[in-house]
C-alpha cells in the first residue's frame, strides 16, 4: 500500500477541528514535502519523524512521499502532528498494517531517538475526539488529563515502538482507567483567614450565596484583592461540565491547575479594558499575507517595467 490516512486534531481557541493526515509514496527521486498550511513547527517535523522512524528500528522510505494535512485552508501549528505523520509514513510503506488505526486519533511530539513529548491542549483535544465517539492515543504525560472525561477509551505510550508494538500486535496497550473527578476545594485562599472586615465579609457571603456581581472600591493597601482572592473558596462547587471547560483553558494555555477549583485571575491595575476582554489578530497568519501582498506588488511592479522598457525599446 502506497497510501495512508491517519486522524488527529488542531488547536483553534478553544476548539479542536479534526485533521487528516494523507501520507502518499511514490517513485521518484527521495524527498518528502508537506502542504495544507503548515506552519513552522510543522514544516520541521520532516525531520523529527525522520530520525524517530530509524532510531525505533524502522526504515524511513527512500522514495517521493507527500503530506497532505487537510482541511487544507486550515493553518496547522504546533508538534502534536508528529506521530500521526509518523505512522502514517509506516502504514503507506507497508511496515504496519492497513486499516490497524481504524477508530483512532493520535497526537503527540516524538523526540528523534522515538520517545513521545508532551503537548498543550490535551483535555481539549480529548473532548473533541470523544465527541466523535473515537479511541485516542496521546504521550503518556497527558494521560492524567484525557483520562479526566467519563466513558472516554484513551491509552497512553511513552515511545513510538510501544504504538507500533500496540498496532502490530506483539504488545497490547491498556485503556487507562477512569480517573474519579475528585473536586480539590483545598483553596490557597480561605476566606477564615480574613480577621476583621467585618461589612465586605458580609457582602462576599451575599454575592456568593445569590450569585450577584461585587464591586470593591477603596485606596490602596485597604484588602480589596486579599477578600476578592478568597470569594472562590465559599462559592458552590464546579459542577462536571463546569470542570471541564476551565481545566480545557488551563489545558490550552498550558498552565497548572487543580481539577475542582474555581479560577481566580488578579489582573494588573494598568491593565486596559481591551487587555481585560482579550482579542487581537494571529500573527503568524498576519505576516503570511503581508508576505504574499509584498511578493504580489513586487511581481506587478517587476512586469510593469519590463513592459515599458520593452515599449521604448
Amino acid at each position: 500500500m502506497s497510501f495512508a490516512k491517519i486522524y488527529t486534531r488542531g488547536l483553534l481557541g478553544l476548539h479542536a477541528p479534526q485533521i487528516e493526515v494523507e501520507v502518499h509514496i511514490s517513485s521518484g527521486l527521495p524527498s518528502l514535502t508537506i502542504v495544507g498550511l503548515p506552519e513552522a513547527a510543522v514544516r520541521e517535523s520532516k525531520d523529527r519523524v525522520r530520525s524517530a522512524i530509524i532510531n525505533s528500528g524502522f526504515l524511513f522510505p527512500t522514495k517521493r512521499l507527500t503530506i497532505n494535512l487537510a482541511p487544507a485552508d486550515l493553518p496547522k501549528d504546533g508538534s502534536r502532528l508528529d506521530l500521526p505523520i509518523a505512522l502514517g509514513i509506516l502504514i503507506a510503506s507497508g511496515q504496519l498494517p492497513e486499516q490497524c488505526t481504524d477508530g483512532f486519533e493520535f497526537i503527540g511530539e516524538l523526540a528523534l531517538d522515538g520517545h513521545l513529548r508532551p503537548i498543550s491542549g490535551a483535555l481539549t483535544i480529548a473532548m473533541a475526539c470523544q465527541q466523535a465517539k473515537h479511541r485516542m492515543l496521546l504521550p503518556t504525560a497527558n494521560l492524567d488529563e484525557a483520562s479526566q472525561l467519563p466513558n472516554f477509551e484513551v491509552y497512553g505510550a511513552q515511545h513510538l515502538q510501544e504504538v507500533c508494538a500496540h498496532f502490530l500486535g506483539n504488545t497490547k496497550l491498556s485503556a487507562a482507567p477512569q480517573r474519579e473527578n475528585i473536586n480539590s476545594l483545598q483553596y490557597q485562599f480561605d476566606l477564615a483567614d480574613v480577621k476583621g472586615q467585618l461589612r465586605p465579609r458580609r457582602a462576599l457571603e451575599i454575592a456568593a450565596a445569590g450569585g450577584h456581581s461585587l464591586l470593591f472600591k477603596g485606596p490602596p493597601g485597604t484588602g480589596k484583592t486579599l477578600l476578592a482572592s478568597r470569594l472562590a473558596s465559599i462559592l458552590p462547587p464546579l459542577n462536571a461540565q463546569e470542570n471541564l471547560e476551565v481545566a480545557s483553558i488551563y489545558s490550552v494555555a498550558n498552565a497548572p491547575h487543580h481539577f475542582g477549583q474555581r479560577p481566580f485571575r488578579a489582573p494588573h491595575h494598568t491593565a486596559s479594558a481591551i487587555a481585560l476582554v482579550g482579542g487581537g489578530c494571529d500573527l503568524q497568519t498576519t505576516m503570511r499575507h503581508y508576505k504574499q501582498l509584498c511578493d504580489k506588488l513586487f511581481r506587478n511592479t517587476v512586469s510593469r517595467a519590463l513592459e515599458l522598457n520593452f515599449e521604448n525599446g
